[in-house]
């Protein structure tokens, strides 16, 4: 058990039966009589909908312990996603939904840690930041104006919106969690000996 002063991203917690990931939290110190509260942002494992509860800072809640382990990505149908152990060639099938809109960047042949929990996946450990290069976009326009955007298509197929500046096969930087633009990835120049 923990107090929900001690939630932190990425631990998983059972609240009335149900297991949730913790994907957010933040903590808000009271004034005077007001008691602190912990906001956080969770997202239930079997069904993958997100809730945003509030706790009292010194409220009690379940922790649980998981077991991570490194997966090969193989394959995915209209509801799961299929990943192999390397070591033990044992596959594993996880819904698409508790993976979330972050699935398109999987790669087959691409290895993420998978949670587990009684011997059930229960999360999906995307990495943050997704380096992908532009399929297809309006051509590029080199403006002053820095807040305006276009839409494009990333050869992983995902849609996101990015500046005018970026054309078709430029290397770009998304948010997974959001599918939002960070940056464009600088060519590194290879100089001669």
């Amino acid at each position: 058990m923990i107090v929900a002063s001690q939630l932190r991203a990425g631990m998983a917690v059972r609240i009335e039966g149900r297991v949730y990931k913790v994907l957010q939290t933040e903590a808000k110190l009271g004034g005077g009589q007001m008691g602190g509260v912990v906001k956080s942002r969770l997202r239930d494992v079997h069904s993958g909908r997100l809730w945003e509860p509030h706790f009292r800072p010194d409220e009690r809640l379940e922790d649980l312990e998981l077991d991570r382990q490194s997966m090969e990505f193989l394959y995915s149908t209209d509801e799961t996603c299929t990943f192999m152990s390397p070591a033990t060639f044992e596959q594993v099938e996880v819904p698409r939904a508790m993976i979330g809109p972050g699935e398109v960047v999987l790669q087959p042949g691409m290895a993420v840690p998978i949670e587990f929990f009684d011997g059930q996946p229960i999360s999906v450990v995307l990495p943050p930041v997704l380096e992908a290069r532009v399929a297809d976009t309006a051509p590029p326009i080199h403006s002053g104006q820095d807040n305006v955007w276009k839409e494009a298509r990333l050869e992983n197929g995902m849609q996101v919106r990015v500046p005018l500046f970026v054309g078709v096969g430029d290397m770009v930087r998304v948010d997974v969690e959001t599918g939002k633009y960070l940056e464009r990835v600088r060519a590194v120049k290879k100089t001669g000996t």
